[in-house]
């Protein structure tokens, strides 16, 4: 949940309490001297409006290096135990360089790796100029957490020999695997090698073909940090000194107006994700419904993008690679195609190719339709709502603008009609939006009452009420929801359960993001004279409220807890807020007076008792319980082979699973509309999922007698 508010004001010494020297530094380094002003700025706006309330201190500053310190060398690959030990007697200095400006850390750090990567650049292009044996009984540990740094340079060339060997044989499994579809696609004729038109080439060619574009790979990577630019140092320390107060507090360093808009929203318009930096690489933080990456159906949220490349064009790269960097990668014309090399946890690398396209925005909004139940007879209403939109821009202008709340209000409308006899509301994969529209929506299934509580950094709670007495669906409710589902998400699920006007169903737990965050433009803060040379400057976005539910229980790092949950088999991923790095804690507020929903209320213990029964009886849900067992293996499973016959073994195996009985492969987009027969027919792929499947990424597989059993008993109008 985001505000994105501009705030427009003068600063000046006097105002700030900055002494003239650190306000308008003396030293002729124009980046240096940005720093500086920079660092005093952010840590008075972090002072004066950040929820946490962090005091800037030794703590802090630690919490700060051990950040930079993951974007410096996240994977372990380049600085010694004795490179490190060194940068530690900066961990907590940080503070100290901020508050007095003589910035140190990055230089310093940047002296230390640049001189490392020399040597590994060495070390690797002799390593990839002799073949591996891949007969030999080795691993190699694919999870940075559970390595420490090298203690010498012997230690480390051994930790890049095994790592180049692991990526080369990923590298040449692959191009047998294109060889040998070039010539399924020939007819098995000769000379059609490797769908290249040439000779078929031998496993030796083959071999150093991979070695070739593993070290191509790692040239143009070395080529990019050599391009980083000295404000770009500075940037991402004090990138790491934001994210210390909290994991959505973070400076957004200056770029050009497309770019800034990317670091703003995190979309890529190319293939329709949401992106961001983490230790080092490229994660996928959700997959945009509409987009060409969800109608393709294979990436999901959490996935590590590591290589980009155009159809016919060799992998680049993009470990260690700065985001808008990729994101001009991946992005592209309409029409043409992108291919992603993606790792996901407890899974072999597995290429997705994208066809590029224009986000079909229409696909965002709110949808509905009737489904009916062929063993009872009953109609029930189904409405997906795949985030909480809002255009604020046209909104502030005066004109109409299209909301979540009033398409709500539509989809209601015309289902109600019908005499269903209960609605479905589908919050599954919706990250949040905007605050207005999680109470408006909240108010159309209630009379006047709270939705929820805000409380700012001071302790001051602020209760957001519906006002309408109008209520617009009297019948009874589901809401579905998964660990994807968040923010505002939370909002709406969390207050419908609290009035016990829905019952809610899905995984262990949603998301848990309880915050609300504004953006502060830093060039509209600098506007008193002699700044000029320093701009662009970027923006701040902080974190500066914390929501509570009307209960007293926030909805921060738990999330909202379903009534009934539902096997899912990628509960074992590490998604959530709770797996972020200095997530603010869950806490309770007084609870406000509230009138629960008064009707005969579902016996939610009676349900959980036949759910439990169906999910122990029902065959397609035992596979789901099993498929999750399996990942959850294939996820703990970080130490990898390097024999050729056991790599393979364990690719045809991960690819096997990627081609379960009966569905396109189980890497679709959560929700995606697999099983969609009977719900509006043919051409509405990409809105629904109801029956029962085995694809893990459905984070909630369900169906009509599921829904019956649920409404069973409740009148239509229960008011």
């Amino acid at each position: 949940m985001i505000r994105r508010i501009v705030v427009s004001f003068v600063i000046c010494c006097f105002s700030l309490g900055v002494p003239a020297a650190q306000a308008f530094p003396s030293s002729d380094d124009t980046d240096y001297n940005r720093a500086r002003l920079l660092g005093y700025v952010l840590l008075q706006y972090l002072k004066a409006n950040n929820f946490s309330q962090k005091k800037l201190d030794d703590a802090l500053s630690r919490d700060a290096f051990g950040l930079y310190l993951k974007q410096l060398d996240g994977q372990k690959r380049f600085l010694l135990r004795d490179d490190v030990e060194k940068l530690r007697t900066y961990a907590d200095r940080i503070d100290d360089e901020l508050i007095t400006g003589k910035i140190e850390l990055p230089e310093v750090s940047v002296a230390i790796v640049d001189r490392r990567t020399a040597a590994v650049r060495e070390m690797i292009k002799e390593l990839l100029a002799k073949d591996f044996d891949f007969s030999a009984d080795e691993t190699v540990e694919t999870d940075a957490d559970k390595l420490e740094y090298c203690a010498t340079e012997a230690e480390l060339k051994e930790r890049w020999r095994k790592m180049l060997k692991y990526q080369v044989l990923n590298q040449y499994l692959t191009l047998l695997d294109d060889a040998k579809d070039a010539k399924a696609e020939t007819g098995g004729k000769k000379n059609e090698g490797a769908g290249s038109g040439k000779e078929e080439k031998s496993p030796a060619d083959l071999r150093k073909k991979a070695r070739e574009k593993v070290l191509k790979s790692y040239e143009d990577s070395f080529a990019r940090m050599r391009q980083e630019k000295k404000s770009e140092r500075y940037d991402r320390y004090l990138g790491a000194v934001t994210r210390a107060y909290d994991p959505h507090t973070s400076y957004m360093p200056p770029t050009s107006k497309e770019d800034f808009d990317i670091s703003m929203k995190g979309t890529l318009e190319g293939i329709g994700a949401v992106l961001r930096e983490e230790d080092g690489n490229i994660k996928v933080e959700s997959v945009k419904l509409g987009g060409p990456a969800a109608r393709q159906g294979q990436l999901l949220a959490g996935d590590l993008i590591l290589k980009v490349a155009e159809a016919g064009g060799d992998p680049v790269d993009v470990t260690e690679m700065r985001l808008r960097d990729a994101v001009r990668l991946i992005r592209g014309k309409k029409g043409t195609e992108v291919k992603l090399t993606v790792k996901r946890q407890g899974m072999p690398s597995f290429v997705i190719a994208i066809v590029r396209d224009v986000i079909q925005l229409d696909d965002t909004f709110a949808k509905g339709t009737t489904l009916t139940d062929e063993k009872s007879g009953k109609s029930f209403g189904y409405i997906k709502l795949p985030s909480f939109y809002r255009d604020f821009e046209q909104h502030g202008s005066g004109e109409r603008a299209r909301t979540s709340t009033d398409d709500m209000k539509a989809e209601l409308k015309k289902l109600a009609s019908g005499s269903i006899s209960g609605l479905v509301l589908d919050l599954r994969n919706n990250g949040g939006g905007a605050l207005t529209d999680a109470v408006d929506i909240a108010g159309l299934f209630i009379r006047e009452g709270p939705v929820v509580q805000v409380k700012n950094g001071l302790g001051k709670v602020t209760v957001l009420s519906d006002e309408d007495p109008e209520v617009y669906y009297r019948g009874p409710v589901v809401v579905l929801v998964n660990q994807f589902s968040a923010s505002a998400s939370e909002i709406l699920a969390g207050a419908l359960q609290d009035y016990g006007r829905a019952v809610v169903i899905g995984g262990e737990h949603t998301h848990g993001k309880g915050t609300v965050q504004m953006v502060l433009d830093l060039n509209e803060s600098m506007s008193f004279g002699g700044m000029e040379q320093y701009k662009p400057l970027g923006a701040l976005m902080i974190t500066i409220q914390k929501f509570y539910r009307v209960s007293g229980e926030s909805t921060q790092y738990r999330g909202v807890v379903p009534d009934i949950i539902l096997p899912d088999a990628l509960k074992g991923l590490k998604t959530g807020e709770q797996y972020l790095d200095f997530a603010l804690p869950w806490d309770t507020v007084n609870p406000v007076p509230y009138a629960k929903w008064q009707s005969p209320a579902p016996e939610v213990n009676a349900l959980k008792l036949k759910s439990s029964e169906r999910i122990k009886d029902d065959k397609d849900f035992a596979a789901i319980i099993s498929d999750g067992s399996r990942l959850e293996e294939h996820r703990k499973k970080t130490l990898q082979s390097l024999r050729l016959d056991t790599a393979r073994k364990e690719r045809e195996s991960a690819q096997a699973a990627l081609k379960l009985k009966g569905v396109d492969g189980i890497l679709s987009v959560p929700g995606s509309a697999h099983g969609a027969s009977g719900v509006g027919g043919a051409g509405k792929r990409g809105l629904f999922c109801f029956r029962p499947c085995r694809r893990p990424a459905c984070s909630l597989q369900v169906r009509m007698p599921v829904f019956s059993a649920v409404f069973e008993g409740r009148p239509a109008q229960n008011r």
